[in-house]
């Protein structure tokens, strides 16, 4: 009986403080890995919506070039979709409104994002998005 009251003493007593210690490292080290490339997610997750609007949109353009036998104008813009392809207008990711331009200069017709910075160029989050760039990926 004595013996199996200090087993149960033995094994209630917890952990030493070795033990927490080479767990909090352990866990330090992980954070320090993981923690970066959790951060990094939200710009790329924004850059994808933007080509995932840009094929839609392109999408529809195409429908509307079906119906009416040509794409509609600069003048006329995007809102040209909205009610007959495309139910509104979607934003960027940057709450920027998507540039359209017919004739395109890459191709039949332009659809656009300038990115989080809303300039021409740039790198990451800041580059365009734009039809003519996003099919090589």
């Amino acid at each position: 009986m004595k013996r199996s009251m200090v087993n149960r003493r033995r094994m209630s007593r917890g952990f030493t403080l070795i033990e927490v210690l080479v767990v909090v490292i352990i866990l330090g080290i992980l954070a320090s890995i993981v923690v970066p490339n959790i951060m990094d997610k939200p710009g790329q997750a924004k850059i994808t919506k933007a080509k995932s609007d840009v094929r839609a949109i392109e999408s529809a353009l195409n429908m509307y070039k079906l119906e009416n036998h040509d794409y509609p104008g600069t003048d006329e813009g995007l809102e040209a979709l909205v009610g007959t392809e495309l139910p509104r207008l979607p934003k960027d990711p940057w709450d920027n409104e998507y540039f359209y331009l017919y004739p395109g200069e890459n191709g039949a017709f332009d659809i656009y994002s300038l990115g989080r910075d809303g300039v021409q160029g740039g790198e990451g989050e800041d580059a365009d998005v734009g039809n003519w760039n996003i099919d090589g990926e």
